[in-house]
């Protein structure tokens, strides 16, 4: 056994080592590494020089305008969930389906399918869940198993159903590990993979886990009403309140997801339009003047939108001079109003006491990515100065079953990493070291990061160290174990397993509508 492979597994255990032991993951993933890295160096089996790519790379991360999507999706899904969007859908939602176990359940399901494609912050979700529907769950006859195990499923939809700031950092790295990969295969102008194309193929098979879901609800709650369940159908949701409730949501979904699959946006500007929306939604629950502001915005938005369409936009230059046309003019009114009641409505939601919460917890959150991210670049530089990339190279091409078995070898060794490390963790480790060795076949890099992102949303779920069940359980009554809610979980990442292997099987569900709209 070569001095590498000693020092790869010996990098590799006190890496989970530090884990295990409660030490930041930030500081185990960067420091174990680096300490192994100086030790080995000492022993002259490490050249201390790949150091110094540590800033190129940093600077690399910090200036990726792709990346910069991530705090504004972050803010928008905050914004959403501490304006109460979220929880007036899902009690309107309850109500209106609550007449037997069936429709309670089922309408968690889908509210959480709603939730996930405007939020994706599992742990609000979780616990608005946990709080709101699992009395009246258990309430109308449901088990405390199921109950547990619905709640905690549907909270991770956010992980597959675009946007998903999951499939924004697989974007990142496939389309890096697909354009290193075509290199080495001899193609030095390959097609990019973008995250458009991720948030296209995960629609079909996030839809597909929603109905999987909807699926098994229905299975196991066949039967009548119980006495609980009549208490918590009596509230008849009026037509115009169910709809008043959702349609804020289904337009900023539209606008969001719409504008990027359509190609009229880039992620990042989607983003940034989701943030938009998302304080007029916050305003408009706000109420009185705040809500007014919200409406006229929201309704210039749509007629600059129309204007757009119709060729009223943009400024003509003929012979050095610039043409003010009519519309052009029209245009550029309505662009500054629009904006001037956008910033009247963030003061609004300022002095609402959301705004500034949102952006604490967001810096917190992207704060903590991207230093794992900085973290996992350091500990792959590490990685590939023992020649790790190398040795995992021969181990995946002397497998039997060609791209088969490297693609099943990875799937596998991500659904373990799942029990112990995050799903930022394990993308920026394992996809930089097996994905250039992958995608040099004839695998698409869509069908492979949808494959990864479903596999990583089973890690939210997998005991012991699954954050769904740590969220469900600050929230979870005294009554609901923490064996309980382990236990609750099986099914459902059974049925997460089972979508995995039928995008597998089936890779038209991934590959389908990237191919028709891009």
């Amino acid at each position: 056994m070569s001095a590498d492979i000693l020092w790869l597994v010996f990098m590799a255990m006190a890496v989970f080592a530090c884990i295990l032991s409660g030490v930041p993951v930030l500081l185990a993933i960067a420091g174990a590494p680096a300490l192994v890295a100086l030790l080995a160096a000492a022993c002259g089996d490490f050249d201390l020089l790949f150091f110094q790519a540590v800033p190129q790379r940093v600077f690399g991360i910090m200036s990726n305008p792709l990346l910069l999507a991530v705090p504004l999706f972050i803010l928008m899904g905050l914004l959403i969930e501490k304006s109460g969007q979220a929880e007036k859908m899902l009690k309107s939602m309850s109500a209106a389906l609550g007449g037997n176990q069936a429709g309670l359940a089922l309408s968690v399901v889908l509210v959480s399918a709603l939730i996930a494609a405007s939020t994706g912050i599992i742990g609000a979700t979780i616990v608005m869940l946990g709080t709101i529907t699992l009395p009246a769950l258990l309430a109308a006859g449901v088990n405390k198993h199921l109950s547990s195990g619905l709640i905690c499923a549907s909270g991770t939809l956010g992980q597959i159903i675009p946007p998903s700031i999951v499939l924004i950092l697989l974007g990142d790295q496939i389309s890096n590990a697909y354009f290193e990969a075509q290199q080495e295969a001899g193609n030095f102008a390959p097609d990019p993979v973008t995250v458009g194309d991720l948030f296209a193929g995960a629609l079909l098979p996030g839809l597909l886990l929603v109905v999987l879901y909807g699926a098994y609800v229905l299975l196991r709650l066949r039967g009548g009403a119980t006495p609980g369940q009549q208490a918590v159908a009596r509230r008849q949701v009026p037509a115009l309140e169910l709809i008043g409730n959702i349609a804020p949501t289904l337009g900023l979904i539209v606008a969001v997801l719409g504008s990027i699959l359509v190609g009229i946006a880039t992620p990042t500007e989607a983003a940034s339009v989701g943030v938009a929306g998302a304080i007029l939604i916050a305003a408009a629950g706000l109420g009185g003047r705040a809500a007014r502001l919200a409406i006229a915005c929201a309704g210039l938005a749509v007629v600059l939108l129309l204007l757009r369409r119709a060729g009223g936009f943009g400024l003509e230059f003929s012979g050095g001079h610039i043409d003010f046309s009519a519309a052009t003019v029209l245009s550029l009114v309505l662009t500054g109003s629009a904006f001037a009641l956008l910033l009247a409505a963030s003061g609004a939601v300022l002095r609402g006491g959301m705004l500034l919460p949102a952006l604490r917890e967001t810096v917190t959150i992207t704060g903590m990515i991207f230093g794992i991210v900085i973290a996992a670049s350091i500990l792959s530089l590490v990685f590939r100065g023992f020649n790790g990339d190398e040795l995992v190279a021969d181990l995946l091409q002397s497998l039997p079953g060609g791209a088969w078995g490297m693609l099943v070898l990875t799937m596998l060794a991500i659904f373990l990493l799942g029990f112990i490390l995050e799903f930022v963790e394990i993308i920026f480790i394992v996809v930089p070291i097996v994905g250039p060795i992958i995608l040099q076949s004839d695998i698409s890099p869509v069908w492979f990061a949808v494959l990864i992102a479903m596999n990583l949303q089973t890690s939210f779920l997998t005991p012991p160290f699954g954050f769904a069940l740590f969220y469900f359980r600050s929230v979870a009554p005294a009554e609901i174990r923490t064996t309980d809610i382990y236990v609750a979980v099986i099914p459902f990442v059974a049925i997460q397993l089972l979508a995995l292997g039928l995008v597998a099987a089936f890779p038209a569900l991934a590959t389908l509508l990237p191919e028709v709209l891009f």
